[in-house]
């Protein structure tokens, strides 16, 4: 397993995007943690993307505390337990910063709204009848990580690999990290991979994001990094 720690891509401004988002992802989950168990999960159902709700125009039971459109919004911002919000906030602080600092914090944030929206679409593509609620950042944060690899896929990362009993933190490119991280995604979207896990969206997100970042980067030559 890999797991990206830090880049060695030093950025020229603040994230104060990355770092508002990272916060605010936090905050929400430890409410989510204080409402108890039955209440959660009515709050996830009030708040997710339900794609049977967006399909038929619908909003069942429990009722929606948003127009049913924003919850393609607010449904980034919730996540299902301690593992989940942990993954996707660390992606977030190693690659998020490069990609707002390449873009500026207003189109930052515009990036990565609509690479979550477009996660959601996927998702919902994927199984328009579902009931279930899609919750999490990861298809917005997959469409950080597909646009790093376009500006910065030779930067290194610094990794914890591990393998049973083999663990070691190694530096490693960032194309090596992401291909293989989106190669993973693609193979359970494509062989039906469950575990609760939404992997039609995370393809969405990342792809969404590469097709982007031409469009929003302000220089996407932009590569600073100490290389070795």
């Amino acid at each position: 397993m890999l797991i990206p720690l830090r880049d060695h891509n030093p950025t020229r401004t603040t994230p104060f995007v990355t770092i508002a988002m990272i916060v605010s992802n936090v905050a929400i989950f430890f409410y989510q943690l204080s409402l108890g168990a039955r209440e959660s999960q009515v709050f996830v159902y009030q708040l997710g993307v339900i794609p049977y709700e967006v399909t038929h125009f619908t909003d069942i039971p429990p009722l929606a505390l948003l127009p049913l459109p924003l919850t393609l919004v607010s449904a980034m911002f919730l996540h299902g337990g301690f593992t989940h919000i942990t993954s996707n906030m660390l992606y977030f602080w190693v690659f998020g910063n490069n990609i707002e600092d390449s873009m500026g914090h207003a189109r930052f944030l515009l990036f990565y709204l609509i690479c979550g929206i477009i996660e959601s679409f996927t998702h919902i593509l994927a199984g328009p009848n579902s009931r279930i609620p899609m919750i999490g950042a990861s298809g917005a944060i997959a469409g950080i990580l597909g646009a790093y690899l376009v500006l910065y896929p030779r930067a290194y990362v610094s990794t914890l690999f591990f393998y049973i009993f083999f663990i070691r933190v190694i530096d490693l490119p960032a194309s090596l990290i992401l291909g293989f991280w989106i190669l993973i995604q693609l193979l359970y979207a494509t062989m039906g991979g469950g575990g609760g896990v939404a992997w039609y969206a995370h393809v969405g997100g990342f792809f969404a994001g590469v097709l982007l970042i031409r469009y929003f980067a302000r220089k996407p030559k932009n590569f600073r990094s100490d290389e070795y």
